[in-house]
C-alpha cells in the first residue's frame, strides 16, 4: 500500500464532532514515511507542538488550505 501523504505536507486529525469542541484542530508536518504497520496500514512520523510522534495514516487528513 503505498502512503496517501508526502514528506512535508500539512495534516491534522479530523474533528470528531465533540459537544462544545469550536476550537481549530492542531496543524502538523509530515516529517518521515514509516513502513506499513501489522494491519497493513501506512504510518507517518509528524511534528507536534510538543516534538514529534507516530501516527496512523486513518488518523489524519490534508490540512485546509490557509
Amino acid at each position: 500500500m503505498s502512503h496517501k501523504f508526502k514528506v512535508g505536507e500539512r495534516v491534522c486529525r479530523p474533528r470528531l464532532g465533540i459537544p462544545g469542541d469550536t476550537g481549530e484542530a492542531e496543524v502538523f508536518e509530515i516529517l518521515r514515511l514509516m513502513p506499513a504497520d501489522q494491519t497493513g496500514e501506512p504510518s507517518y512520523r509528524i511534528r507536534t507542538k510538543t516534538g514529534e510522534r507516530a501516527i496512523r495514516e486513518g488518523d489524519l487528513v490534508a490540512a485546509p488550505q490557509a
